[in-house]
């Protein structure tokens, strides 16, 4: 047999459904660390690569990999339906712009990129959405994960900083 063998559990439903969402370990009377970063006056400390109108490009401070980016609106929202259609395409125009400034600054092979909606989603910090842009190379995998739940990232955040801040600039400094 090949790939993922299924069970059919019917009886779990009733556990998904009941599940109390208002236990999720994230608080909208948590101060929101991005909405705290982009306040702050110096980008540089928050790893802050662009800014625009709407939008915030930085650095995830917790990467899954050397370079792993994030845009933002400025907005404090969590879904994309609160954002408007005017925002939403800042955002994949601004994602566009991340990934031909990775090509030019560090050269990955691929990228994944994608939003993790949801405290169920994934969305480690769920009240404010961010679009993440991974740059990826072969064998950018091994065995870490796996044998030690480690995953080594072979950069430090000043140092692609450095790297890639040449590569974003600001909306007001392309005009």
């Amino acid at each position: 047999m090949s790939g993922m063998d299924k069970i059919y559990a019917p009886w779990r439903q009733s556990y998904v459904e009941d599940i109390d969402t208002k236990t999720s370990r994230f608080s909208e009377s948590t101060k929101c660390v991005f909405c705290v970063a982009f306040k702050g006056k110096n980008d540089a400390k928050s790893f802050i690569l662009r800014r625009t109108e709407s939008t915030v490009t930085m650095l995830n401070l917790y990467p899954y990999i050397g370079g792993h980016l994030m845009v933002l609106p400025n907005e404090h929202k969590g879904e994309l339906f609160e954002l408007t259609q005017e925002v939403r395409a800042v955002i994949m125009e601004e994602v566009n712009f991340a990934l031909e400034a990775l090509k030019k600054s560090i050269n990955p092979h691929g990228f994944n990129v994608g939003l993790n909606l949801g405290d169920a989603g994934g969305g480690g910090i769920p009240s404010h959405l961010h679009m993440h842009v991974l740059p990826r190379w072969h064998g950018d995998t091994n065995f870490m994960p796996i044998l030690s739940n480690t995953k080594p990232v072979s950069c430090s955040l000043e140092s692609i900083y450095e790297k890639l801040s040449p590569y974003f600039t600001s909306e007001e400094e392309a005009k």
